[in-house]
């Protein structure tokens, strides 16, 4: 028997107008609209697909539509009347217009069909988009936010130290020993008072004093002073005197957008922080070892709080990419590790498995194990995180706290 729908359709989204097109089981296009994202253009929408049949049984949500994004007004408007979507990737719609047409012709128009073409033949394989509720949601928004932020904080200290090297050689590396080197409160402050070789080399012990106090630290003010000053007199060499100071004006605008992508990134992982511990399963993320909360907002952002996204952990840990993958073609076998997964959990798996091995004697010796035995770095990591992952689905789906001995059995203890 049948089970597809009768139904599929297909949605090619852009800012203004959204083509539309429907299609039955045999392919063919039943009916086709271009609708604004607006309240007016969805009713347009769902009027649409609850006409597509005059019978009582039939409804807009036995339509299931496709679309190439999870994300924006269209599909929340959708997904909130309850209505089935699918994401369809974009280089599967490409793949399909090649084989449609060898010339690659392309508009919107037929891109909704493709969309529901490629829906209607995928069925069955394809899942649509997690339930997730609106606090995972948000988490989820906040999280890339602060991403993108830590992003851009890195790249414009790159840029800065760039710059140091050839106006402060001496800044690059008074702070380079020390937690978040020249990211610390206390050395961007020491910067914009003195943002080259000469001006630095002017600031006074009892100057560096008023500025480390005044910049936060409350420890060894007095000794952190003398070392800047005597680090900041050793002799180095200089640009000439016009072109320092126009580097000094580089510099402190530089260190002033620095500043700004500090303090943004600092605000926003402390509203993650919040809005992770928020969520009522955030006691179960935090009570595994290595999982704070920054980690735990990461990974409920990626996974969801969807109880049916993943039936079981194994499709949770090829998601992640941290499954192997198996290649057999003939007498030829080989396994590696999945490159197409979700890059975000994948990383932030490696570095919670990371964490773990010195919180837990069970992760340790599964490291350890996996190393005597040949694995890369790397890969002994991956075997780790695919560990936890698996634990963090089993207690997510039975609402239970992170066990070491049902985790690891006999290895808890570091010696199995």
């Amino acid at each position: 028997m049948d089970r597809s729908p009768r139904f599929v359709a297909g949605i090619d989204w852009s800012e203004h107008l959204n083509d539309v097109a429907v299609v039955d089981r045999l392919g063919a296009v039943v009916a086709r609209a271009r609708v604004p994202a607006t309240p007016d253009g969805v009713r347009e929408l769902f009027g649409l697909l609850n006409g597509l049949r005059t019978s009582h049984t039939h409804g807009r949500r036995q339509v299931p539509v496709g679309i190439e994004t999870n994300r924006g007004l269209l599909v929340h408007a959708l997904r909130a009347k309850g209505q089935p979507v699918f994401q369809v990737p974009p280089g599967a719609i490409a793949g399909y217009r090649r084989r449609a047409s060898p010339t690659r012709k392309k508009s919107d128009k037929s891109d909704a069909e493709l969309i529901a073409m490629y829906l209607r033949d995928g069925w069955g394989r394809l899942r649509s988009l997690p339930e997730c509720t609106p606090e995972a949601a948000s988490t989820r928004l906040l999280v890339h936010a602060q991403l993108r932020a830590q992003r851009t904080r890195d790249q414009v200290q790159a840029k800065l130290r760039a710059l140091l090297q050839e106006a402060h050689p001496a800044a690059v590396r008074v702070w380079a020993d020390m937690d978040h080197g020249i990211r610390r409160a206390e050395a961007r402050a020491v910067l914009a008072a003195g943002p080259t070789a000469a001006t630095a080399g002017r600031l006074t012990q009892y100057r560096l004093a008023k500025i480390l106090a005044g910049a936060g630290r409350i420890r060894l003010i007095d000794d952190e002073a003398y070392r800047l000053r005597d680090a900041f007199a050793v002799p180095v060499l200089r640009l000439p005197a016009s072109v320092e100071e126009a580097m000094a004006v580089e510099v402190r605008a530089t260190l002033a957008f620095f500043d700004h992508a500090c303090e943004t990134s600092d605000q926003l992982t402390a509203q993650v922080t919040e809005a992770f511990l928020d969520h009522p399963a955030a006691k179960i993320y935090l009570s595994f070892p290595g999982c704070g909360a920054l980690t735990g907002a990461r990974l409920l952002a990626e996974i969801g709080d969807d109880p049916t996204r993943f039936a079981t952990g194994q499709g949770l840990r090829a998601y992640a990419g941290l499954a192997p993958l198996t290649w057999a073609s003939g007498s030829s076998r080989h396994v590696t590790h999945r490159r197409v997964c979700n890059r975000r959990l994948k990383t932030t798996c490696h570095r919670w498995a990371f964490s773990s091995l010195t919180r837990s004697p069970g992760c340790r010796g599964l490291y350890d194990r996996r190393r005597t035995v040949g694995d890369s770095y790397a890969g002994a990591l991956r075997i780790v995180a695919g560990r936890l992952l698996s634990g963090l689905h089993h207690c997510l789906a039975r609402g239970e706290l992170y066990d070491e001995h049902s985790a690891f059995g006999a290895t808890a203890s570091g010696h199995g």
